[in-house]
């Protein structure tokens, strides 16, 4: 078979097992029935108007708390200079090691009527009754969404001020403009197109999220999916309210590409931060505390008492802890995050080289679509999934289709590769964009070619790249939740679903131990990602 017509296939084999959730879900629209429409109208005259006002509550809140706390404090460690900035530089990255639904647990126990906080206040001071609002609500979800995804903005806000930012205060200060003229007329306007594209990204993880709103008790477009599926029993019913989720999470991810295609228009080379064109605003006194507590609380809240809240359950509970099942939840943990990771890594190599080789329409179009997969939540996939083996069940009542979804890693791993693939083709293109199109002429005109030129030439070069990315892929499958929670096998629970399912039966000494095993995990590519920006920093301030 020819080289091209192998590469053809196999492109459209990538596109077919990216694409078919999507599609299914789309395709709810064209199979109607009386009792989906019978459902769908008692939904719509009852509980879909809370579902949506509560999504959009919801994310209103998380967007004002994100864009406060991630533009702040990416603003304190870009134009100031303090006393500990470098520690806060990486410091505020520390959230991103720490799932939501984990944030969650721990406050609940802390906070709740029964928790030691209200406790001790009741004991100590004689009071009665509840001392505390109720965190399990709309507004304690929203805490905790922002203080477990600030870190998206926070990051390109970084980027973005980090660049120009500085230079341009510096000559607006010798043009006689005071500090906070400074900030609003030069520093928020480059900032925009970065927070506007870190908001996006946090949203489409708010509404993506089913652990907290689940915990919470929180009626959101992803728990009234799970509740016309599992409560009523009605998949086509599910398939049409995740289409509505899935326009939303279009539009934001429509705003987020916008939003970085401005970004290029900000940035660009000039000074950075401690360069002689322009140094940033020391601080002391009241502006070094003011510095310290608008870079210090989000790590608290974010990282730092989460832990310790989770901690203390453990201990307290260390004698009874499941360690034997605890060895089994991990290994399954494992191994389910090491397939995914080398399945979504080989096919991440596979499109990127045959984009490298040629950008026709067919590679450009599936490039694309497996770019899009991480916007896609995980309630939508799994409908997306179930569905067609449905369809396939009911046409061919012998098939064992729905045992291979259903009751073999095959389902889960495929779910986990619609979801996760756009992570490690991200990491791989990056790695591509640092080898310069002459080696591959260069090769050619020795000889080597097709796969010969990518194990020879490409192949020493992407190693670090696609370490990196299996190493994401593999973190993100061990935090997982909605997909992992429906489609796992038989006797396969993970570290998340057992840290969940514990948690919801109020057993949160024993909901401790995964959950805190799953922040161990996070922080890996949190101190490579911080690694990271600290070379990214010393090499631009070499070449200056």
């Amino acid at each position: 078979m020819p080289a091209h017509r192998l590469q053809s296939l196999l492109l459209l084999a990538v596109a077919a097992v990216l694409t078919l959730p999507v599609l299914a879900v789309f395709a709810s629209w064209l199979q109607w029935d009386a009792q989906t429409l019978q459902i769908l109208g008692e939904m719509g005259r009852t509980v879909l108007p809370d579902y949506t006002w509560t999504s959009l509550r919801l994310c209103l809140l998380v967007a004002l708390g994100v864009t406060l706390v991630g533009a702040g404090t990416a603003a304190a460690v870009t134009l100031f200079e303090f006393r500990g900035r470098r520690t806060f530089e990486w410091a505020l990255l520390l959230p991103l090691a720490m799932p939501a639904y984990v944030v969650a647990f721990g406050y609940t126990d802390f906070l709740q009527f029964s928790g030691p906080l209200q406790t001790w206040l009741r004991a100590s001071f004689g009071l009665q009754g509840r001392l505390l609002p109720e965190i399990r609500g709309v507004g304690g979800a929203a805490w905790v969404f922002t203080f477990s995804l600030y870190p998206y903005v926070y990051l390109l806000t970084r980027a973005a001020l980090g660049d120009r930012a500085t230079h341009l205060m510096e000559a607006a200060r010798l043009l006689g403009a005071p500090l906070w003229r400074r900030i609003r007329r030069v520093a928020l306007p480059l900032a925009r197109p970065a927070v506007a594209a870190g908001v996006a990204l946090a949203l489409m993880e708010t509404l993506a999220d089913f652990g907290v709103a689940s915990y919470f008790g929180i009626q959101t477009f992803t728990a009234g999916i799970y509740k016309a599926w599992l409560s009523m029993d009605n998949r086509i019913a599910a398939a049409q309210l995740a289409t509505v989720l899935l326009a939303v999470v279009a539009a934001l991810l429509w705003l987020e590409r916008r939003a970085q295609q401005r970004m290029r228009f900000t940035t660009g080379r000039g000074a950075r931060a401690g360069s002689a064109e322009g140094q940033p605003v020391i601080l002391k006194g009241r502006g070094l505390l003011l510095a310290w507590g608008v870079c210090a609380v989000p790590v608290l809240m974010g990282f730092v008492l989460p832990v310790l809240f989770m901690l203390r359950p453990l201990v307290a509970d260390w004698s009874v802890l499941p360690w034997d099942r605890f060895v089994q939840w991990t290994f399954n943990s494992l191994r389910l995050g090491a397939i995914s990771a080398v399945l979504a890594v080989l096919l991440a190599l596979a499109l990127a080289f045959g984009l490298r080789r040629s950008a026709d329409a067919l590679t450009r179009g599936v490039v694309h679509l497996a770019g899009l997969g991480y916007a896609v939540p995980g309630a939508v996939i799994v409908v997306g999934l179930l569905l067609p083996v449905g369809w396939l069940q009911r046409a061919a009542p012998d098939a064992s289709a729905g045992y291979w979804v259903t009751a073999t890693v095959l389902g889960i791993v495929w779910a986990y590769l619609v979801r996760f693939s756009a992570v490690a083709l991200q990491s791989v293109q990056s790695g591509y964009a640092r080898i310069p199109g002459s080696f591959d002429d260069s090769a050619r005109l020795l000889g080597a070619s097709g796969l010969s030129l990518f194990t020879r030439v490409h192949w020493p070069l992407l190693r670090r790249s696609t370490a990196a990315a299996a190493l994401l892929v593999f973190v993100d499958v061990m935090k997982e939740l909605p997909a992992t929670l429906v489609l796992r096998p038989f006797n396969t629970d993970t570290l998340a679903v057992v840290a969940y399912q514990l948690a919801r039966d109020e057993r949160l000494g024993e909901a401790a131990l995964p959950s805190l095993a799953l922040v161990l995990v996070g922080l890996v590519p949190v101190i490579l990602l911080s690694r990271a920006l600290r070379a990214g920093d010393r090499q631009l301030l070499s070449k200056e």
